[in-house]
């Protein structure tokens, strides 16, 4: 009986294909000399069609490609070599095995240390949508990649040159504590509020590249107040958070949108630090847009938390705690 063949896509935006695939494309030949699947450099992608075993050994070889190419900005054969011999490893095929799963999901972004896809069906869902909306709003637990993933979306935007920057925004919200207390100017204030943000993006690019982008307000992160009067063309906003803005600050947040730009909106609506007299923007924009065209709601679950076992253990924990409660 013959085995089904598959096809699958590697995206290879933004990188030099003389180095990933070598002078005459020898790399690309040493690679298809050990595989019977049809290997083919087609413009931005790399297309593997063949059996499933094989397919998922040349996704980790390319995978591992394009992470020392981002590393080092050049290939050599005997990187070529090294990498066809782990990959020929049973070791490393059982872990192939173990992360069959995490395979099926088309990479957002390679960065230098690795490749940044989803991982949960829930995820890939959030991925999906975003690329066929403008506007998407993404509610779910801590842990569930909702800001991780936006940023990805929006640096791989900016690499393949769909967007020319890069608007980041959080509410500067007192969880418990003053802002008036804090040290520093107002910047100075509001800093570790954006702090998240500013990890995200240190994974995702070079700091060099990073520390230009930022001077040269290719990315800005900033507070939310701070987006009052702008128009946003031709950028991918992330409005993080999103459940401790208020009905005011969503609807002046939601208007900054020009033409050719793409906005995210995140946020945990069972983590709102609004006070208690005060609607929650992001609960009430599930109730007006929900039906617009362009506009779309994602909702992560508890099931796709991927931060450490525990997280996923005491959200359960405080639902259930909820539940009791509301029920007495």
């Amino acid at each position: 009986m013959s085995k089904k063949v598959e096809e699958r896509k590697i995206n290879i935006s933004g990188i030099d294909q003389t180095i990933l695939f070598g002078f005459g494309e020898k790399f690309l030949k040493r690679i298809s000399a050990d595989f019977s699947a049809r290997i083919v450099a087609r413009g931005s992608h790399i297309i593997l069609k063949g059996d499933a075993e094989e397919l998922q050994k040349l996704e980790k070889i390319f995978t591992e490609l394009i992470l020392l190419y981002n590393r080092n900005k050049e290939i050599r054969e005997s990187d070529i070599e090294a990498i066809l011999a782990v990959a020929g490893n049973k070791n490393h095929r059982k872990a192939a095995e173990r992360n069959e799963f995490a395979n099926r999901f088309e990479t957002i972004l390679y960065t230098k240390d690795a490749a940044v896809k989803p991982k949960t069906e829930g995820q890939a869902r959030y991925f999906e949508i975003v690329k066929e909306n403008d506007l998407t709003f993404v509610i779910g637990p801590a842990g569930t990649g909702k800001t991780y993933l936006a940023v990805a979306m929006a640096v791989a935007h900016l690499r393949d040159r769909q967007v020319s920057r890069i608007v980041l925004a959080r509410p500067a919200v007192e969880a418990g504590e003053s802002l008036g207390y804090l040290p520093g100017d107002l910047l100075e204030k509001v800093d570790p509020y954006l702090r998240p943000l500013y990890d995200a993006l240190g994974d995702m690019l070079p700091a060099e590249k990073l520390q230009r982008y930022l001077e040269t307000r290719i990315i800005e992160v900033v507070p939310l107040a701070y987006m009052r009067g702008r128009t946003l063309n031709n950028a991918f906003v992330i409005l993080d958070e999103a459940q401790n803005t208020t009905p005011n600050q969503m609807k002046m947040f939601l208007t900054r949108l020009g033409i050719n730009s793409k906005a995210i909106v995140t946020g945990d609506i069972t983590q709102i630090d609004l006070p208690p007299n005060i609607p929650s923007g992001l609960v009430q924009a599930q109730e007006i847009l929900c039906d617009i065209p362009g506009v779309a709601f994602v909702y992560l679950q508890e099931k796709d938390v991927v931060r450490h076992r525990l997280v996923r253990e005491i959200i359960k924990a405080y639902e259930n705690y909820k539940q009791e409660k509301d029920t007495e």
